[in-house]
């Protein structure tokens, strides 16, 4: 058996809720790092939620889990037709979601965020949970939404419900549809007079004042309007929830980040929020899903059942060398924000160039330092490049203010203050970025190495401020000034990726360096020339920057000038 078809512990146990929780912080059911913490969680609560008002109801719970397989099938393929038997992680999830009550015993989560990869059941789990509110819940004309950015999405969860009470004798026989075959539109209940409808961002709405409101593919949606939507209508219910699924994205400006980041907070207890359930699937920290299969469960906790292990190495088989494909696969199928749209980087071709050596390898040597000085508080980085037998060789120097570190900790998700400890990243005094500091530094590991520069590329349109900076601290540096634009950045780019796919670029696996070539995007103009664009990156990718203009600087020197590089 190999690592990735592990099985799965088992979490037979008259609380199935509190079995797989026990099974995940055990490490007997493989999880990811925010699952983990939510499991912990809901262990902790179960012990002194009650100082707190909160208690779990196991009765209520049970109900809840119960009636998907006695009430609903699914549909589609393998599965038409079968009892809706949820997978251990479902019955945490549902289990939850309606088993924990405040002190007056109405449920206590209003808001819940599920992020887990493409293909584990996500929308017919919610399309249960929809069902189970609109029939099962007792509550007087409810209003149960699938919401969603446009209809065609919308109507992907609440196909799955219309194709449930389809084929559920009880719930047919107590529910109406209107409309026909794939035009239904709503279903209907008259026992209690409430429905279950699609939703969508792009049509006028009168109000809703939803009992449940079933957010799909938050990833998808530009703004927070409809949550907010969904969130201002349930003043009028005792105890409304809305439910979020989505797979991870790659904007960290939107409305599902924002999500993200506040369901991490909430299950690792920084964020105390008792109506907030979070369910987030990641990969740990170093963990590579191209090169080990052992992690993909993390990401998949219905992996085995909704989806194959020869389905996910088919995709990771595909995508290799592809980086637009290979970033799509990563965000989707292994719940990895890091990645970027449209990615200007390839993975494999990075992961391909790490080297093992330091500067004391290239004392002595001449070298190209580029140079993307930020302008007050972000991350600066220098990067020097120096040439050897026809390879060029990377040494990223980063720099980022002290003050307010845990700040950029949190709004960067990256583990800054981890990369200083261990002298990755230097911090600079202050809470904007220390100019002179950055120059001295420089200054300081040119000397220890005895490495003199041929050339400093900068960007032009600042070049008086590190002119300033020189001054200051009595430096000398050929300075370069530097376009931003396609004319000077596309030559600089393709002298990048050319020395990447030829195999002869080197770079010492400094994760921040990582960081920011997993972050790259490039745009192009309508004559094709190429440019970093910050604006859409994911995260920083100053390093990028500054090395793209150091390796342009380093294939312009002539070949006279080359030759002395070497050292």
């Amino acid at each position: 058996m190999t690592k990735g078809t592990r099985s799965r512990a088992s979490t037979v146990s008259t609380d199935p809720v509190r079995a797989y929780a026990r099974a995940v912080v055990s490490g007997r059911e493989i999880a990811g790092p925010h699952v983990r913490a939510a499991c912990e969680r809901h262990l902790r609560d179960l012990s002194d939620g009650r100082k707190r008002g909160l208690r779990f109801d196991n009765a209520a719970s049970k109900r809840a889990r119960e009636f998907f397989p006695e009430i609903l099938c699914l549909a589609g393929g393998q599965f038409e037709g079968k009892p809706f038997k949820l997978e251990p992680a479902q019955q945490f999830i549902v289990g939850s979601l309606f088993g924990w009550k405040r002190r007056d015993g109405l449920r206590r989560f209003r808001t819940a965020y599920i992020e887990a990869g493409k293909g584990n059941g996500k929308s017919p789990l919610l399309a249960g949970i929809g069902l189970y509110g609109l029939a099962a819940d007792s509550e007087a004309r409810a209003e149960v939404y699938s919401a969603a950015t446009k209809r065609e999405q919308a109507m992907v969860l609440f196909r799955d419900a219309v194709a449930m009470v389809q084929q559920s004798p009880e719930l047919a026989s107590r529910l109406r549809m209107s409309g026909r075959d794939e035009k239904v539109w709503n279903i209907y209940s008259e026992r209690t007079g409430s429905w279950f409808r699609p939703l969508a961002s792009d049509e006028r709405q009168s109000g809703p004042r939803p009992h449940f409101g079933l957010v799909d593919e938050l990833h998808e949606h530009r703004t927070g309007m409809m949550v907010n939507m969904l969130a201002a209508g349930r003043k009028w219910r005792r105890q409304p929830m809305t439910v979020i699924i989505t797979n991870s994205g790659f904007d960290r400006t939107s409305v599902c980040w924002e999500y993200h980041e506040k369901a991490i907070r909430v299950a690792g207890g920084m964020d105390e929020d008792d109506t907030f359930f979070s369910y987030v699937c990641a990969l740990d920290e170093g963990d590579e899903p191209f090169e080990d299969e052992y992690c993909w469960r993390k990401a998949n906790p219905l992996l085995g059942v909704t989806i194959t292990e020869q389905y996910l190495r088919d995709e990771v088989s595909q995508s290799r060398g592809m980086p637009s494909k290979e970033s799509l696969v990563r965000r989707l199928n292994f719940c990895q924000w890091t990645e970027s749209s449209n990615p200007a980087i390839p993975y494999e071709a990075w992961r391909a160039a790490v080297g093992e050596y330091t500067l004391a390898d290239f004392r002595g040597s001449h070298g190209i330092l580029g140079i993307d000085l930020s302008a007050t508080m972000d991350l600066t980085a220098c990067v020097l490049v120096i040439q050897r037998d026809g390879v060029f060789y990377a040494w990223p120097m980063f720099f980022i203010p002290e003050d307010g570190l845990a700040d950029r900790v949190r709004r960067d998700a990256v583990p800054y203050d981890i990369w200083v400890r261990e002298g990755l990243v230097y911090t600079t005094p202050g809470k904007a970025i220390d100019k002179d500091f950055v120059v001295d530094r420089v200054e300081q590991v040119l000397a220890e190495y005895e490495i003199t520069l041929l050339a400093a590329p900068y960007d032009r349109h600042r070049v008086d401020v590190l002119q300033a900076a020189l001054d200051r601290v009595g430096a000398s540096w050929p300075l370069v000034k530097f376009g931003q634009g396609f004319v000077s950045m596309g030559p600089a780019v393709d002298a990048l990726e050319t020395a990447l796919i030829n195999g002869n670029f080197r770079h010492p696996d400094n994760p921040c360096f990582n960081w920011n070539a997993a972050n790259a995007v490039s745009i192009s103009n309508p004559v094709g020339d190429r440019k970093f664009d910050k604006s859409r990156a994911t995260g920083r990718i100053d390093g990028m920057v500054a090395c793209a203009m150091a390796l342009r600087e380093a294939t312009r020197i002539e070949t006279a000038e080359v030759g002395s590089m070497l050292g």
